[in-house]
Protein backbone atom coordinates (compact mmCIF):
# COMPACT_ATOMS: atom_id res chain seq x y z
CA UNK A 1 0.00 0.00 0.00
CA UNK A 2 1.05 3.51 -0.65
CA UNK A 3 0.79 6.65 0.62
CA UNK A 4 -2.61 8.42 -0.46
CA UNK A 5 -2.68 11.36 1.24
CA UNK A 6 -0.05 14.11 2.46
CA UNK A 7 -2.25 15.84 5.26
CA UNK A 8 -3.49 14.28 8.45
CA UNK A 9 -5.47 15.76 10.94
CA UNK A 10 -5.28 13.70 14.50
CA UNK A 11 -7.63 14.42 17.34
CA UNK A 12 -6.20 12.65 20.49
CA UNK A 13 -2.62 12.74 19.58
CA UNK A 14 -1.16 13.59 22.39
CA UNK A 15 -3.28 10.94 24.17
CA UNK A 16 -1.76 7.27 24.70
CA UNK A 17 -2.21 5.65 21.20
CA UNK A 18 -1.34 9.36 19.64
CA UNK A 19 1.71 9.70 20.80
CA UNK A 20 3.38 6.29 19.00
CA UNK A 21 1.22 6.95 16.11
CA UNK A 22 2.22 10.62 15.31
CA UNK A 23 6.12 10.21 15.23
CA UNK A 24 5.35 7.12 13.02
CA UNK A 25 3.52 8.87 10.56
CA UNK A 26 5.86 11.79 10.20
CA UNK A 27 8.74 8.88 9.54
CA UNK A 28 6.53 7.64 6.94
CA UNK A 29 6.53 11.78 4.92
CA UNK A 30 3.13 12.56 6.26
CA UNK A 31 2.35 15.73 7.38
CA UNK A 32 0.66 15.98 10.35
CA UNK A 33 -1.80 18.03 12.72
CA UNK A 34 -2.23 17.08 16.28
CA UNK A 35 -5.24 18.73 18.07
CA UNK A 36 -5.56 17.94 21.60
CA UNK A 37 -6.90 19.45 24.87
CA UNK A 38 -3.38 18.60 26.17
CA UNK A 39 -4.72 17.00 29.74
CA UNK A 40 -1.37 14.70 29.52
CA UNK A 41 1.15 17.57 28.28
CA UNK A 42 2.52 17.74 24.68
CA UNK A 43 6.43 17.61 25.49
CA UNK A 44 6.57 14.06 24.34
CA UNK A 45 5.64 15.05 20.73
CA UNK A 46 8.56 15.51 18.25
CA UNK A 47 7.61 19.43 18.06
CA UNK A 48 11.43 20.37 16.31
CA UNK A 49 9.97 18.42 13.00
CA UNK A 50 8.73 20.86 10.43
CA UNK A 51 5.74 18.66 9.41
CA UNK A 52 4.27 18.52 12.60
CA UNK A 53 1.87 21.21 13.91
CA UNK A 54 0.46 20.87 17.43
CA UNK A 55 -2.79 22.74 18.61
CA UNK A 56 -4.45 22.88 21.94
CA UNK A 57 -7.95 21.77 20.83
CA UNK A 58 -11.34 20.77 22.37
CA UNK A 59 -13.58 18.67 19.89
CA UNK A 60 -16.65 20.01 21.22
CA UNK A 61 -15.28 23.47 19.68
CA UNK A 62 -16.52 22.84 16.22
CA UNK A 63 -15.63 26.34 15.02
CA UNK A 64 -11.82 25.59 15.71
CA UNK A 65 -11.58 22.30 14.38
CA UNK A 66 -13.59 23.58 10.79
CA UNK A 67 -10.88 26.56 10.37
CA UNK A 68 -7.94 23.96 11.45
CA UNK A 69 -8.76 21.07 9.41
CA UNK A 70 -8.53 22.47 6.00
CA UNK A 71 -6.13 21.69 3.84
CA UNK A 72 -6.01 18.24 5.48
CA UNK A 73 -6.60 14.98 3.57
CA UNK A 74 -7.12 12.63 5.94
CA UNK A 75 -8.90 12.99 9.54
CA UNK A 76 -7.83 10.31 12.58
CA UNK A 77 -10.59 10.52 15.17
CA UNK A 78 -8.41 9.28 18.28
CA UNK A 79 -10.10 11.61 20.80
CA UNK A 80 -12.18 10.59 23.22
CA UNK A 81 -12.50 10.58 27.33
CA UNK A 82 -10.80 7.03 27.09
CA UNK A 83 -11.58 4.73 30.02
CA UNK A 84 -14.22 2.16 30.94
CA UNK A 85 -14.34 3.99 34.26
CA UNK A 86 -15.23 7.18 32.45
CA UNK A 87 -18.37 7.08 34.70
CA UNK A 88 -16.54 8.33 37.70
CA UNK A 89 -16.01 11.48 36.19
CA UNK A 90 -18.77 13.82 34.92
CA UNK A 91 -21.17 11.81 32.92
CA UNK A 92 -21.52 15.50 30.92
CA UNK A 93 -18.11 15.41 30.13
CA UNK A 94 -18.07 11.82 28.36
CA UNK A 95 -21.75 12.38 26.80
CA UNK A 96 -20.42 15.84 25.33
CA UNK A 97 -16.97 14.52 24.10
CA UNK A 98 -17.84 11.14 23.38
CA UNK A 99 -21.03 11.49 21.52
CA UNK A 100 -22.36 14.83 21.16
CA UNK A 101 -19.21 16.25 19.89
CA UNK A 102 -18.81 13.19 17.10
CA UNK A 103 -20.99 14.32 14.26
CA UNK A 104 -20.41 18.07 14.28
CA UNK A 105 -16.84 16.95 14.14
CA UNK A 106 -17.75 14.75 10.77
CA UNK A 107 -19.62 17.18 9.43
CA UNK A 108 -17.08 19.75 9.82
CA UNK A 109 -13.95 17.35 8.50
CA UNK A 110 -16.20 16.95 5.67
CA UNK A 111 -16.73 20.02 4.38
CA UNK A 112 -13.55 21.14 5.07
CA UNK A 113 -12.51 18.52 1.98
CA UNK A 114 -11.62 15.60 3.91
CA UNK A 115 -11.02 12.78 2.02
CA UNK A 116 -10.83 9.80 4.65
CA UNK A 117 -12.32 9.86 8.11
CA UNK A 118 -10.58 7.37 10.55
CA UNK A 119 -12.55 6.15 13.34
CA UNK A 120 -11.19 4.60 16.61
CA UNK A 121 -14.14 2.92 17.88
CA UNK A 122 -13.29 0.12 20.65
CA UNK A 123 -13.86 -3.78 21.16
CA UNK A 124 -15.70 -2.77 24.30
CA UNK A 125 -18.53 -2.35 22.98
CA UNK A 126 -19.16 -5.93 22.75
CA UNK A 127 -19.43 -6.07 26.52
CA UNK A 128 -19.82 -9.36 27.62
CA UNK A 129 -20.27 -12.49 25.07
CA UNK A 130 -19.90 -16.36 25.80
CA UNK A 131 -19.28 -16.81 22.20
CA UNK A 132 -16.17 -18.08 21.32
CA UNK A 133 -15.91 -15.57 18.38
CA UNK A 134 -17.23 -12.22 18.28
CA UNK A 135 -17.36 -11.04 14.95
CA UNK A 136 -17.87 -7.45 14.16
CA UNK A 137 -21.85 -8.17 13.47
CA UNK A 138 -22.30 -9.20 17.14
CA UNK A 139 -24.80 -7.11 19.00
CA UNK A 140 -23.25 -4.52 20.79
CA UNK A 141 -24.19 -4.49 24.57
CA UNK A 142 -22.50 -1.56 26.41
CA UNK A 143 -22.07 -2.00 30.14
CA UNK A 144 -20.93 1.69 30.77
CA UNK A 145 -20.89 5.31 28.91
CA UNK A 146 -18.12 5.08 27.22
CA UNK A 147 -18.50 1.73 25.59
CA UNK A 148 -22.26 2.73 24.96
CA UNK A 149 -20.97 5.89 22.85
CA UNK A 150 -18.24 4.85 21.35
CA UNK A 151 -20.96 1.95 19.51
CA UNK A 152 -23.25 5.03 18.73
CA UNK A 153 -20.86 6.95 16.85
CA UNK A 154 -20.05 4.87 14.39
CA UNK A 155 -23.73 4.54 12.45
CA UNK A 156 -23.24 8.41 12.72
CA UNK A 157 -19.72 8.45 10.41
CA UNK A 158 -21.58 6.02 8.04
CA UNK A 159 -24.50 8.14 6.90
CA UNK A 160 -22.43 10.86 6.21
CA UNK A 161 -19.98 9.18 3.85
CA UNK A 162 -20.61 9.59 -0.36
CA UNK A 163 -18.44 9.56 -2.94
CA UNK A 164 -15.79 11.87 -1.94
CA UNK A 165 -15.89 11.13 1.69
CA UNK A 166 -14.57 7.71 2.43
CA UNK A 167 -15.07 6.49 6.17
CA UNK A 168 -14.03 3.27 8.31
CA UNK A 169 -14.78 2.24 12.08
CA UNK A 170 -11.98 0.39 13.65
CA UNK A 171 -12.61 -1.31 17.56
CA UNK A 172 -9.44 -2.20 18.72
CA UNK A 173 -8.50 -4.67 21.30
CA UNK A 174 -6.89 -3.52 24.85
CA UNK A 175 -3.92 -1.89 24.12
CA UNK A 176 -0.74 -2.78 25.76
CA UNK A 177 3.12 -1.73 25.23
CA UNK A 178 5.03 1.61 25.66
CA UNK A 179 4.42 5.05 24.17
CA UNK A 180 6.12 8.72 24.98
CA UNK A 181 2.61 9.38 26.78
CA UNK A 182 2.37 5.89 28.93
CA UNK A 183 -0.83 4.81 30.43
CA UNK A 184 -0.49 1.89 33.41
CA UNK A 185 -4.41 2.08 33.76
CA UNK A 186 -4.42 -0.78 30.85
CA UNK A 187 -4.24 -4.38 31.42
CA UNK A 188 -1.51 -5.74 30.43
CA UNK A 189 0.37 -2.15 31.91
CA UNK A 190 -1.13 -2.41 35.20
CA UNK A 191 0.03 -5.73 35.68
CA UNK A 192 3.45 -4.90 34.45
CA UNK A 193 3.87 -2.36 36.68
CA UNK A 194 2.75 -4.27 39.80
CA UNK A 195 5.04 -6.65 39.29
CA UNK A 196 7.93 -4.67 38.58
CA UNK A 197 7.58 -1.84 41.30
CA UNK A 198 5.45 -3.88 44.33
CA UNK A 199 6.82 -7.37 43.44
CA UNK A 200 2.85 -8.95 43.66
CA UNK A 201 0.79 -9.08 40.90
CA UNK A 202 -2.94 -8.55 41.79
CA UNK A 203 -5.67 -9.94 39.73
CA UNK A 204 -9.03 -8.09 40.20
CA UNK A 205 -11.10 -11.37 39.29
CA UNK A 206 -9.29 -13.60 36.50
CA UNK A 207 -11.17 -15.93 34.52
CA UNK A 208 -12.84 -12.63 32.27
CA UNK A 209 -11.51 -13.03 28.74
CA UNK A 210 -9.89 -9.96 27.50
CA UNK A 211 -8.68 -9.41 23.71
CA UNK A 212 -5.23 -7.70 23.62
CA UNK A 213 -3.25 -5.78 21.09
CA UNK A 214 0.28 -3.92 20.99
CA UNK A 215 0.45 -0.48 20.66
CA UNK A 216 2.77 -0.94 18.04
CA UNK A 217 -0.20 -3.24 16.12
CA UNK A 218 -2.38 -0.49 16.79
CA UNK A 219 -0.80 2.67 15.20
CA UNK A 220 0.51 -0.04 12.06
CA UNK A 221 -3.48 -0.85 11.29
CA UNK A 222 -3.74 3.24 11.62
CA UNK A 223 -1.42 3.95 8.93
CA UNK A 224 -2.98 0.90 7.13
CA UNK A 225 -6.45 2.39 6.59
CA UNK A 226 -4.55 5.58 5.60
CA UNK A 227 -3.19 3.52 2.91
CA UNK A 228 -5.87 0.76 1.86
CA UNK A 229 -8.01 1.31 -1.26
CA UNK A 230 -11.24 3.35 -0.47
CA UNK A 231 -13.22 0.06 -2.09
CA UNK A 232 -12.45 -2.09 0.58
CA UNK A 233 -12.79 0.52 3.84
CA UNK A 234 -15.71 2.62 2.61
CA UNK A 235 -18.17 2.02 5.64
CA UNK A 236 -17.28 -0.72 7.19
CA UNK A 237 -16.26 -1.99 10.90
CA UNK A 238 -13.28 -4.00 11.84
CA UNK A 239 -12.05 -5.45 14.72
CA UNK A 240 -8.44 -5.68 15.11
CA UNK A 241 -7.13 -7.57 18.16
CA UNK A 242 -4.60 -10.29 18.69
CA UNK A 243 -4.51 -12.59 21.77
CA UNK A 244 -7.38 -12.92 23.88
CA UNK A 245 -6.02 -14.43 27.55
CA UNK A 246 -8.20 -14.13 30.66
CA UNK A 247 -6.78 -11.71 33.05
CA UNK A 248 -5.08 -14.82 35.49
CA UNK A 249 -2.94 -15.76 31.87
CA UNK A 250 -2.23 -12.61 31.58
CA UNK A 251 -1.03 -12.71 35.11
CA UNK A 252 0.66 -15.49 34.31
CA UNK A 253 3.13 -14.35 31.65
CA UNK A 254 3.99 -10.66 33.23
CA UNK A 255 5.26 -13.23 35.93
CA UNK A 256 6.97 -15.53 33.50
CA UNK A 257 8.47 -11.91 31.06
CA UNK A 258 9.36 -9.95 34.70
CA UNK A 259 10.99 -12.21 36.27
CA UNK A 260 13.30 -13.66 33.48
CA UNK A 261 14.16 -9.27 32.72
CA UNK A 262 14.53 -8.73 36.63
CA UNK A 263 16.17 -11.81 37.97
CA UNK A 264 16.34 -10.62 41.47
CA UNK A 265 12.45 -10.67 41.05
CA UNK A 266 11.81 -14.37 41.63
CA UNK A 267 9.48 -14.60 44.55
CA UNK A 268 6.78 -12.94 42.50
CA UNK A 269 3.14 -13.49 44.23
CA UNK A 270 0.29 -13.45 42.16
CA UNK A 271 -2.77 -12.54 44.53
CA UNK A 272 -6.44 -12.83 43.08
CA UNK A 273 -9.31 -10.07 44.67
CA UNK A 274 -12.96 -10.13 43.66
CA UNK A 275 -13.57 -7.72 40.79
CA UNK A 276 -16.81 -5.87 39.56
CA UNK A 277 -15.78 -5.85 36.33
CA UNK A 278 -17.24 -8.36 34.48
CA UNK A 279 -16.36 -7.28 30.48
CA UNK A 280 -15.45 -10.48 28.94
CA UNK A 281 -15.49 -11.39 25.38
CA UNK A 282 -13.39 -13.23 23.01
CA UNK A 283 -12.76 -11.17 19.70
CA UNK A 284 -12.50 -12.61 16.20
CA UNK A 285 -10.40 -10.01 13.32
CA UNK A 286 -10.37 -12.32 10.25
CA UNK A 287 -12.22 -9.82 8.80
CA UNK A 288 -9.05 -7.60 8.44
CA UNK A 289 -7.07 -10.05 7.85
CA UNK A 290 -9.02 -11.24 4.67
CA UNK A 291 -10.09 -7.96 3.75
CA UNK A 292 -6.96 -6.29 3.92
CA UNK A 293 -4.07 -8.49 4.62
CA UNK A 294 -3.26 -7.38 8.37
CA UNK A 295 -2.18 -9.13 10.81
CA UNK A 296 -0.66 -7.93 14.27
CA UNK A 297 3.02 -8.70 14.63
CA UNK A 298 3.53 -8.15 18.07
CA UNK A 299 2.66 -9.97 20.88
CA UNK A 300 1.86 -8.89 24.80
CA UNK A 301 5.20 -10.27 25.57
CA UNK A 302 6.85 -7.94 23.51
CA UNK A 303 4.82 -4.94 25.20
CA UNK A 304 5.65 -6.37 28.53
CA UNK A 305 8.94 -6.66 27.81
CA UNK A 306 9.47 -3.23 26.06
CA UNK A 307 7.63 -2.20 29.57
CA UNK A 308 10.46 -3.49 31.14
CA UNK A 309 13.32 -1.56 29.49
CA UNK A 310 11.42 0.94 29.87
CA UNK A 311 11.08 1.08 33.75
CA UNK A 312 14.96 -0.07 34.15
CA UNK A 313 15.75 2.63 31.77
CA UNK A 314 14.03 5.24 34.32
CA UNK A 315 11.32 6.76 31.83
CA UNK A 316 8.38 5.66 33.85
CA UNK A 317 9.10 7.08 37.19
CA UNK A 318 6.73 7.47 39.96
CA UNK A 319 4.64 5.40 38.11
CA UNK A 320 2.15 4.63 41.18
CA UNK A 321 1.95 8.38 42.43
CA UNK A 322 1.92 10.28 38.98
CA UNK A 323 -1.30 10.51 37.61
CA UNK A 324 -0.11 11.21 34.26
CA UNK A 325 -0.47 7.64 33.48
CA UNK A 326 -3.69 7.11 35.19
CA UNK A 327 -6.83 8.93 32.96
CA UNK A 328 -9.64 8.64 35.74
CA UNK A 329 -7.62 10.07 38.39
CA UNK A 330 -5.93 12.95 36.07
CA UNK A 331 -9.08 13.78 34.78
CA UNK A 332 -10.38 14.05 38.52
CA UNK A 333 -7.41 16.44 39.76
CA UNK A 334 -8.01 19.03 37.05
CA UNK A 335 -11.78 18.79 37.56
CA UNK A 336 -12.11 18.24 33.72
CA UNK A 337 -15.77 19.38 32.27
Amino acid sequence: MTRQFERVFVTGGAGYCGSRLVPQLLDAGYKVTVYDLMFFGSDFLPKNNPNLTVIEGDIRDTAKIAANVKGHDAFVSLACISNDASFELNENLSTSINLDAFEPMVLAAKKAGVKRFIYASSSSVYGVSDKPDVTEDHPLVPLTLYNKYKGMCEPLLNKNLDDSFTGVTFRPATVCGYAPRQRLDLSVNILTNHAINKHEITVFGGSQLRPNLHIQDYCDAVQMFLEAPKEKIQGEIFNVGYQNLSLMELAKLVRKVVMEEFPDHSDLEIVTTPSDDVRSYHINSDKVAQTLGFSPKYTIEDAVRELCVAFRDGRLPNSFDDDIYFNVRRLQRLKAA
